[in-house]
């Protein structure tokens, strides 16, 4: 069973059960963040939104603006300040570096699925979106992606002085 379903989020057993599950290490030292976003073309963003207000949105922007190939993924919208908004990851026609998930961690596994069958390379769930089980992200392991969990793609790029393309 989740503990997100059985204890309350402001208890210190929540917040407890909260920092071990941030306390694993994927893949996620500054010099493997360099080789992901340095060594990365192509980046799905998995529930992407249209609204400017929403990060998603604001972190594609800035990727777009750094020289990255972004693709909107989101089969509510039909598109992002006119590009195509795709349906799933196998809609996109192109090899894919990077997934970049905007979605709650229920939907981790089946997005992790979609990754592994069009050979997505890496796995990037933005703060927050942390399985409780971590399953999805063991299996991506598995199946050899890098998966960096719980980081702000942005963020990090900035962080890190990583170069426009």
């Amino acid at each position: 069973m989740q503990w997100e379903n059985h204890v309350h989020r402001r208890t210190p057993a929540y917040e407890i059960w909260k920092v071990k599950m941030l306390d694993n290490d994927f893949n996620d030292s500054d010099e493997e963040l360099q080789e992901i976003l340095k060594g990365s073309r192509v980046i799905a963003i998995v529930g992407e939104s249209n609204d400017h207000y929403y990060t998603s949105y604001q972190v594609a922007q800035y990727l777009k603006e750094m020289g990255y190939i972004v693709y909107p993924v989101n089969p509510n919208i039909s598109e992002v300040d006119g590009d195509r908004s795709y349906p799933s990851l196998d809609a996109i026609r192109e090899p894919i570096d990077i997934v970049d998930v905007f979605r709650k961690p229920i939907h981790l596994d089946k997005i992790v699925d979609e990754a592994v069958a069009v050979g997505a390379r890496v796995l990037w769930a933005q703060l927050d979106v942390v399985s409780s089980t971590q399953e999805p992200e063991g299996k991506a392991l598995a199946a050899g992606m890098k998966v960096v969990s719980n980081r702000c793609i942005r963020t990090e790029h900035e962080r890190l002085h990583i170069p426009p393309k």
